[in-house]
């Protein structure tokens, strides 16, 4: 579904010269796994993540979606994937229902299936109840909730989750965890970039560790266990990052 090959990104600055967001980044993401980014601020998720829903471009590298090329053929790209972000972007006069059948007529969907998928999405994500809330009355779970649908309303077979729980109280944020598992269970290839531990574990097949604009280690949590001394994902996480600070302590990413 996703494979990204030696992706770099750079950017000039006028007083520290170049910066390196990231560096020689390679990976794979398949149908029906959640694969995870897991790092902390700075670490170049967020870039990788752009790069792949082509509001990037790398500065060398390839990634394709499905097939296609994010560089040369970006509007296939934006149609297998759904992006979701900490930053809902809900428009204040707008309700639930409004933002959602937006952004399914921009992906040109007929009406009558629009309104199919609508009323199941609305369903399933138990958003009846805000159809007709504005976006300026909504609290930050009914905004992300807003935002996973209007992902979805498409059918994508690829979602993006950036960081998408930062902010959510405890019950708004494992309901958008279920919602992430569910999606794997359809077959979707999920990316899950988050900086919380906890959240990589229970829900991630695969985990890639990020710091710095490099991948130090991928695999599934056996597999990071059995490679590395520390069987804990947390030490293993603080273990990998100060060995890399120690060997290139100039690396700097965004």
């Amino acid at each position: 579904m996703i494979h990204a090959d030696h992706l770099h990104k750079e950017y000039a600055d006028l007083r520290r010269g170049k910066l390196v967001a990231l560096g020689d980044v390679s990976f794979s993401a398949n149908a029906g796994e959640i694969f995870g980014l897991l790092g902390p601020n700075g670490a170049g998720k967020t870039t990788a993540l752009r790069i792949i829903s082509t509001m990037l471009r790398p500065s060398s590298g390839m990634v394709t979606v499905n097939g296609y090329d994010v560089v040369t053929q970006p509007s296939e790209v934006r149609h297998q994937i759904g992006f979701v972000s900490v930053n809902t972007g809900v428009y204040d006069r707008m309700t639930a229902w409004e933002m959602v059948e937006y952004f399914g007529r921009l992906f040109r969907l007929k009406e009558d299936l629009l309104r199919e998928r609508m009323e199941s999405l609305f369903t399933r994500l138990k958003m009846n109840d805000i159809r007709d809330v504005l976006g300026a009355k909504m609290s930050t779970g009914m905004k992300q909730k807003v935002s996973v649908a209007r992902a979805l309303v498409h059918d994508p077979p690829v979602l993006i989750f950036d960081e998408a729980t930062n902010g959510l109280d405890v019950l708004a944020a494992r309901a958008l965890l279920e919602t992430v598992a569910e999606l794997r269970s359809n077959g979707k290839c999920v990316i899950f970039s988050t900086h919380i531990m906890r959240e990589a574990e229970k829900l991630c097949d695969r985990i890639a560790i990020m710091h710095r604009g490099h991948i130090l280690t991928c695999g599934t949590l056996n597999e990071l266990r059995a490679t590395h001394p520390d069987d804990d994902l947390e030490e293993l996480f603080f273990h990998l990052i100060s060995e890399h600070d120690a060997e290139f302590p100039e690396t700097v990413a965004s």
